[in-house]
């Protein structure tokens, strides 16, 4: 099989060496020590997992964050989710086809009591949010139990490879997310009174105000592998446990190569898995416009990006960056299907009119293998609405309780740190009034967008800003010597502006601005040699080897207008600029002050198929686990059903694997469609544990038993 890992990253690096052997239907495969199933499948180009037992349809991972059950696989005879289990040694492993059989029982297991721990404060997921709460009270000696489901602590934060915008003070804006996890990370394995449970997954909190943890065991001296039942007992919950992605209805949505943008980035730039040849991504927002970006750095064609709004809701800096490297965006658009018979062979979008309806005569079909939905998130906030119901104190943070950017979550923890600390009487300091300011402005969604300002001067060496959307950022103005770009300091969204002309000092030609830059949209223009044809200075983070001296390249604007061609004077890679290459390029005066960037990718990468392709043979899927249709579903509400739990009984809708986190939101959006307010619907039940797992674990049975 055909192996598609990533050996070169321009920010990342690849893992070499070691490797184990495991099998694939009887055939031999290797994988990375420590490696997901899924990940080491998707490497060989496996994408197809098994095959749904009521229709056969085929599956594949959507959430790769062990919040579905698309990825399920039969490893050593036991079925398991291919994204939360590890590739062992000789593991023998088989696709899910149909129902699993159960396995054999030759002798009664030996039952244990479940242990009880008992801790002042417990958190719930150790990424920015559950990490800077910890480090508040790992800082005032409160004693706290940090747990996360993952091998390392960081949540998303280990996913992100580009630069964070906020505050550079506040939340180290300005650095890339994988290194902010690992100085929090650092940060809070220097308080001993913070214990930390990895690999380990909290399954429901109870009326008697305690909480199930499924412990892995991470001493020598316990059997690897080996994974035990826990009850916590805590003071204080905080819940900390982010997000989920939300799901999307169109036709073939369910098929192998549709999946979620934090899975791909999770098999991107967590386990350097090529895991498209040529993407399509739904949904305009931060989460898919930077998946894009990464999914270019990883040699990833983008073959475009749908929005059904008139215009992206994300970071126009993340847009811009986008269209300037070559991805197509179509606004006012909506994708129609996803085609293939076992797995995405292209993309059907189609314009929208006014009342969001598709305008026949308006698709477009794109060859591509990957379709990734980026159409918003959920709060995983079951264990805070379950504590709160029995009357346990409990506080959330980040994504679990308001969707924001990763810099609003790492403050919000900060916060809820502080709250907590004096909720236990440990801290008599009243949360500082400033630190709620700067919370609302990290959540704030992007503000007025001004026309760029392109200076008038032609003459020494300067910056030129190609930002010119209000949003929370201020690296730029930290960084440079002189103190020449000022944004207020009460309210960083400002777009920033360039002193030199005003205070009568120089730019120094120092590049530290380019460089830090999140959006990439700062470029450095120097006339001090040849005025007709200056250097600009702009910032490339590809791979440095991409782009050469005296190569030509094509120079686009801010919004992806091509402004002409442009030699490459110069490449720098030098440690100061933490992995973002310097690219000098000597461009005619007539429009040097308006580069951007260059392009990457090529028009023709995106250019749409000569006929679409619909998909006619299947009905829209709503529940993904058990293949309930909308279509089921619209039956039994003009028939009178209101309840969602005897819709259940009737289709199976939500009774899956994945407890219908999926599929509830879209049956909900089901009964808006057909007219019923959403106050005469009877909600689901939810089931007492949020997350699977086998029955023998609340009975103390070892795995190996």
């Amino acid at each position: 099989m055909a192996e598609y890992r990533i050996t070169q990253h321009p920010i990342l690096t690849a893992v070499t060496g070691e490797e184990i052997t495991f099998t694939w239907q009887g055939q031999p495969l290797t994988a990375k020590p420590g490696e997901m199933i899924s990940s080491a499948l998707f490497a060989h180009g496996v994408r197809t997992f098994g095959h749904h037992p009521k229709d056969g349809a085929p599956q594949g991972i959507f959430c790769a964050n062990g919040q579905c059950a698309q990825c399920l696989v039969v490893a050593d005879g036991k079925p398991v989710k291919a994204c939360m289990t590890p590739v062992t040694p000789g593991m023998a492993v088989m696709p899910m086809d149909g129902l699993p059989d159960p396995p054999a029982i030759t002798e009664t297991p030996t039952l244990r009591e479940a242990e009880t721990v008992e801790v002042p404060v417990l958190i719930l997921g150790g990424g920015p949010a559950g990490m800077s709460a910890a480090i508040q009270l790992g800082q005032r000696g409160v004693r706290c139990l940090l747990v996360d489901d993952k091998h390392r602590l960081g949540g998303k934060l280990v996913l992100q490879t580009h630069r964070f915008f906020g505050s550079i003070n506040a939340v180290y804006a300005g650095t890339r997310g994988i290194d902010i996890a690992t100085r929090l990370e650092n940060e809070v394995r220097q308080h001993e009174g913070v214990e930390i449970w990895l690999n380990s997954t909290a399954l429901a909190v109870f009326s008697d105000g305690k909480v199930g943890i499924l412990r892995q065991a991470e001493k020598a001296s316990e059997q690897e592998g080996e994974a035990q039942y826990v009850l916590v007992k805590p003071q204080i919950l905080l819940v900390a446990t982010g997000a989920r992605e939300k799901s999307l209805v169109f036709k073939g949505n369910t098929l192998p190569g549709v999946y979620g943008a934090g899975a791909f980035q999770t098999l991107v730039n967590r386990d350097l898995v090529k895991a498209a040849s040529r993407l399509f991504i739904v949904g305009g927002g931060n989460v898919g416009l930077i998946a894009g970006y990464h999914a270019l750095q990883a040699g990833i064609e983008v073959v475009g990006l749908v929005e059904a709004l008139p215009e992206c809701g994300g970071y126009k800096v993340h847009k811009d960056k986008l269209v300037r490297f070559g991805v197509p965006i179509y606004t006012r658009h909506t994708v129609v299907s996803a085609n293939g018979t076992d797995q995405v062979e292209s993309v059907t979008i189609a314009q929208l009119d006014d009342a969001w309806q598709v305008i026949p005569g308006t698709e477009k079909s794109f060859a591509c293998d990957t379709v990734l939905i980026a159409v918003g998130l959920d709060p995983v906030n079951e264990f805070t609405a379950k504590a709160r119901e029995y009357g346990i104190t409990v506080f959330d943070a980040g994504d679990a309780e308001e969707i924001a950017e990763a810099s609003a979550a790492m403050f919000s923890g900060k916060i809820k740190g502080l709250e907590i600390a004096r909720a236990l009487g440990v801290a008599e300091e009243e949360v500082p009034r400033d630190w709620y300011r700067t919370a609302e402005i990290l959540k704030s969604h992007p503000g007025t967008t001004i026309a760029e300002r392109i200076p008038e001067k032609e003459s020494g060496i300067f910056p030129v800003f190609h930002c010119s959307q209000e949003i929370p950022c201020n690296p730029c103005t930290s960084v440079c010597p002189q103190q020449l770009i000022a944004i207020p300091e009460d309210d960083i969204r400002h777009v920033p502006e360039y002193l030199g002309i005003q205070m009568e000092k120089e730019c120094l030609g120092c590049e530290k601005c380019v460089t830090i830059c999140p959006g990439l949209a700062i470029t450095l223009v120097d006339y001090r040699k040849d005025a007709e044809r200056p250097l600009v200075t702009i910032a490339y983070e590809f791979l440095p080897d991409s782009v050469h001296e005296d190569d030509v390249m094509t120079a686009l604007d801010a919004v992806g207008e091509v402004l002409g061609d442009v030699t490459i004077a110069s490449v720098r890679t030098i440690k100061r600029n933490d992995r973002t290459v310097m690219v000098k390029v000597r461009a005619p005066k007539a429009f040097a002050k308006r580069i951007a960037g260059l392009r990457v990718q090529e028009p023709w990468v995106g250019a749409a198929l000569e006929e679409e392709i619909t998909r006619m043979d299947d009905d829209e899927i709503v529940c993904r686990c058990e293949r309930v249709t909308a279509g089921e579903i619209r039956d039994l509400i003009r028939k009178g059903y209101r309840d969602l739990n005897e819709i259940k009984a009737v289709t199976r809708a939500g009774m899956g694997a994945c407890g219908g986190k999926t599929c509830t939101n879209l049956i909900l959006r089901l009964f808006r469609e057909e007219g019923v307010p959403l106050n005469d619907v009877t909600r689901n039940v939810p089931r007492p544990l949020f997350v699977e797992v086998p029955l023998g674990v609340f009975a103390g049975v070892k795995s190996k038993e």
